[in-house]
C-alpha cells in the first residue's frame, strides 16, 4: 500500500511529538507530567483548544467517591453537553494493559460516550462502545508513537483530530468497521449466490462438479480459530441437488515429459 503524502508541516509536528514523548520516557516521567505532554499534543498535532475543547471536570461515579476522567472532548466547550470522546491516561512508562482498558471503558459507559482513547503517550488505543446489553468494546485502531512511521502516525492522529471529530469521520469509520466484521463476511462469502458462483467458477477452472457441501466444507479449512467460532452463528443456505462427480479423463503427458513415482521412503528435497 501506498504511504500517504505528508505535509511539511504535519510531519514537523509529529517529530516534535516524537522528541517530547522520547525525553519523558527516559525520564520515567509522572502521570501529571504524562498528561502535560499529551494536552500539547492533542493541542498542536490535532487541533484542539485545550482549555474549551478538553474537560478535566467530568465527574464518574467510583467505588464510594467521584472520580474524574483525564480528559472529556467537548466539541463545542460547553459543560452540559454529552462528551464525544472519553481519554484515559497513563504514566509514560507503564503499559497498557486490559484492567487500564477496563477503567476506562467503565467511565465512557457511565457518562454515555461511544468513543475512548486510552494511552501513555507512547502507545494509543482508539476504541467503540456499543451500549448493548452487556455493552460492547471492540478496539478501532492502536498505533505507537516512537515505533510507527510518519505516514501511518498522520493517519491515526488525523482521525481524532478536531476537524475529523467535527466531520463525523469516527462515525463513518464505525459503519465501515461493523460491515466488515467476520460473521458479516462469512454471512456473504456463504450465502446461496456466493456459493453458486464458487461452483460454476471452479467447475469452469477444473471441469469437476461440487456440491454446495463441498464448497463449505473447503472454506472451514481456510479459517482460523476466531473465525470458525464466528461461522457458528452464520446461516447458511445449501441449496440444490447432490451431484455426481464425473471422472475426469486425465491430461496426457508430452511424449519429452518424464515423470518419477517418489516411493513411500524418498521425499522430495532429500540429496540422493
Amino acid at each position: 500500500m501506498a504511504r500517504m503524502k505528508i505535509d511539511k508541516e504535519v510531519r514537523r509536528k509529529i517529530l516534535e511529538a516524537r522528541r517530547m514523548v522520547q525525553e519523558i520516557n527516559k525520564a520515567d516521567a509522572n502521570e501529571p507530567e504524562t498528561r502535560q505532554r499529551i494536552e500539547r499534543i492533542f493541542e498542536s498535532l490535532m487541533g484542539y483548544d485545550a482549555l474549551k475543547h478538553l474537560s478535566r471536570e467530568l465527574a464518574v461515579r467510583g467505588t464510594g467517591i467521584s472520580e474524574h476522567v483525564d480528559f472529556a472532548i467537548m466539541l463545542e466547550g460547553q459543560k452540559d453537553e454529552k462528551p464525544k470522546m472519553i481519554v484515559e491516561i497513563k504514566r509514560v512508562g507503564i503499559d497498557l494493559s486490559a484492567k487500564h482498558l477496563r477503567q476506562a471503558a467503565n467511565y465512557a459507559i457511565n457518562k454515555g460516550s461511544e468513543w475512548m482513547l486510552l494511552t501513555n503517550s507512547r502507545e494509543w488505543q482508539l476504541y467503540h462502545v456499543s451500549f448493548e446489553q452487556p455493552p460492547d468494546t471492540k478496539l478501532i485502531q492502536s498505533w505507537d508513537l516512537l515505533k510507527d512511521d510518519d505516514s501511518t502516525l498522520a493517519q491515526r492522529f488525523g482521525l481524532i483530530s478536531l476537524k475529523s471529530l467535527r466531520k463525523g469521520t469516527l462515525e463513518d469509520v464505525w459503519q465501515k468497521t461493523n460491515v466488515l466484521h467476520p460473521r458479516n463476511l462469512l454471512q456473504a462469502i456463504l450465502s446461496e449466490g456466493s456459493i453458486r458462483n464458487l461452483r460454476r467458477d471452479l467447475r469452469r477452472d477444473s471441469g469437476i462438479l461440487l456440491s454446495p457441501e463441498d464448497i463449505v466444507s473447503g472454506i472451514r479449512r481456510l479459517l482460523n480459530e476466531g473465525a470458525l467460532k464466528e461461522l457458528e452463528d452464520v446461516r447458511i443456505s445449501l441449496t440444490g441437488r447432490r451431484v455426481k462427480r464425473r471422472k475426469q479423463k486425465p491430461k496426457e503427458m508430452p511424449e519429452q515429459t518424464s515423470v518419477k513415482k517418489v516411493s513411500d521412503t524418498e521425499h522430495i528435497g532429500e540429496p540422493k
